[in-house]
């Protein structure tokens, strides 16, 4: 008797389970927690999604995890939309993400606390790795975007403060994918300007999710390594992120950022108006009474007799400028003869006008030749007259 059974190969039966699960689970939406994430170095993240019963594999390309705007972590409750697949080599099946946001505001409050205990037990925020903001500002670097009214505000605010402070601009993307990325690029480029004094790094207010870019841990180890100072201007008042802590100088706002940043024009007019009121009162009280102490020493006893005691020092002058007077006359007779010597001294060494009274200079092989033993008869000589040289052969 023949059997019925069809015989499938394993590549058959799993095209078979692949084009079931795939076409009856296109899309799907589901909520789990992140373990063994990990982002790959072509940008695509493999991470499982569990609960306390099962777990699944997932992949998010690159493509669409760029719009994620939070770096998942392991122990985050997550959901997520896409669609079932099924990798053959393996003949394992696994979800492919399209989207990815926090199963609620705990979530993303709970990887806040993880990251700042981290960062905090390295010791980011400690207080001796703050470093001070200067008093009086050449260069701002900023930043923020430019398209939103935090800019404007700090724009605003430094120019009714401080108008001879110059504003660098480094635009960033402060919210949603990529913020933290572009963030961190604009402190480096910044930094490695040369010449800021200072960086301003926020934006306005917004929730939690808005924010998020600046709880990231890549933003806050580049406002950390950053060599210059950086002020963190980040939302409301209430708005707390991790760059706060990890900055230089944290601000409730942005205007207040660029307060802190500069120094009041109107402040240290009135702090000149009043230096200079204060020092000409000084000056004047000394005046008077320099001025009392001087009548008192005119009406002194050696102010009595003082055209004798100049009449006597000027006498003195005169008889100490006679003898320096004499003694350079002395000097300069003793060297006038000196030099006559030596320039006679320097005629009867004078070559030329030996060669002119008949004696010849003798070269071979490029040396004098100064004595008669020395002189090679085989080889050339120059023979150097008064009037010109000649080479023997």
């Amino acid at each position: 008797m023949e059997n019925s059974t069809q015989i499938l190969t394993v590549s058959e039966l799993t095209k078979e389970i692949r084009r079931t699960l795939e076409e009856s689970f296109q899309q799907v939406t589901v909520v789990g927690e992140i373990s063994n994430f990990k982002s790959h170095i072509s940008g695509h993240w493999y991470f499982s999604l569990k609960d306390s019963s099962a777990v699944i594999n997932c992949t998010m390309w690159k493509g669409f995890n760029q719009y994620v705007f939070f770096t998942p972590q392991d122990g985050m409750k997550i959901i997520v939309n896409g669609k079932l697949t099924v990798y053959p080599p393996r003949g394992s099946y696994q979800l492919d993400i399209r989207s990815m946001k926090p199963a609620g505001l705990g979530e993303l409050q709970e990887a806040f606390e993880k990251l700042k205990k981290k960062l905090e037990a390295e010791g980011l925020f400690d207080e001796k790795f703050k470093k001070p903001v200067p008093v009086f500002p050449s260069k701002i670097g900023i930043v923020t975007a430019i398209d939103g009214a935090a800019f404007r505000d700090l724009v605003s605010v430094a120019k009714r403060r401080y108008p001879l402070v110059e504003l660098v601009i480094a635009p960033a993307r402060v919210q949603g994918s990529g913020a933290a990325e572009s963030i961190v690029n604009s402190i480096k480029l910044l930094n490695k300007s040369g010449d800021i004094d200072v960086i301003i790094v926020g934006r306005g207010g917004g929730s939690i999710e808005d924010l998020w870019a600046f709880n990231e841990e890549v933003v806050a180890r580049a406002i950390f390594k950053s060599r210059v100072p950086v002020i963190s201007g980040v939302g409301h008042e209430v708005d707390f992120t991790i760059a706060d802590y990890v900055a230089d100088l944290r601000a409730p706002t942005p205007s207040v950022a660029m307060e802190l940043a500069t120094p009041d024009a109107m402040e240290i007019e009135n702090y000149i108006k009043e230096f200079l009121l204060k020092s000409s009162r000084i000056i004047d009280e000394q005046i008077e009474e320099k001025n009392g102490d001087i009548l008192s020493l005119l009406k002194s006893y050696g102010f009595r007799i003082p055209l004798e005691i100049v009449n006597k020092k000027s006498q003195q002058i005169d008889i100490t400028i006679n003898r320096i007077l004499q003694s350079i006359e002395r000097f300069s007779l003793v060297y006038d003869k000196k030099i006559s010597l030596l320039a006679k001294s320097m005629e009867t060494y004078d070559i030329q006008r030996s060669l002119k009274r008949g004696f010849v200079l003798v070269k071979q092989n490029s040396k004098f030749v100064t004595r008669a033993a020395k002189f090679n008869k085989e080889k050339k000589a120059s023979l150097k007259f008064y009037d010109g040289e000649v080479i023997t052969r």
